[in-house]
């Protein structure tokens, strides 16, 4: 996946703005569980069951919507030092779901 990293404001409340790091790539975005989760105020476990409902049921093709990028994090022992870490990104598509399924409830 060709990936540029971006900050990407995605909306404002009344009471909160939600700002979640996305990578912009192949004409779609892609985002995290986690970033999913921060954008639709919900935990992390929440968006891994419907993710794993939209693919049981056929709703979406994880092999089409998901993909895996490297990603880096502070160490936990080492200050001052990165590592790197494969994650899982979904799609515009699987975001879009995954919303009207979490607001569904």
């Amino acid at each position: 996946m060709n990936t540029e990293k971006a900050n990407f404001l995605l909306y404002k409340t009344d009471n909160r703005a939600v700002s979640i790091d996305v990578i912009i790539g192949n004409k779609t975005i892609w985002a995290t569980q986690k970033s999913i989760a921060e954008l639709f105020g919900v935990n992390r476990t929440t968006i891994n069951r419907h993710l794993k409902d939209i693919f049981e049921t056929g709703e979406l093709d994880k092999k089409v919507i998901s993909a895996k990028s490297a990603l880096n994090t502070q160490h936990g022992a080492i200050k001052g030092k990165t590592q790197s870490k494969l994650t899982n990104f979904y799609n515009l598509d699987a975001i879009i779901s995954v919303g009207y399924r979490v607001n569904s409830i």
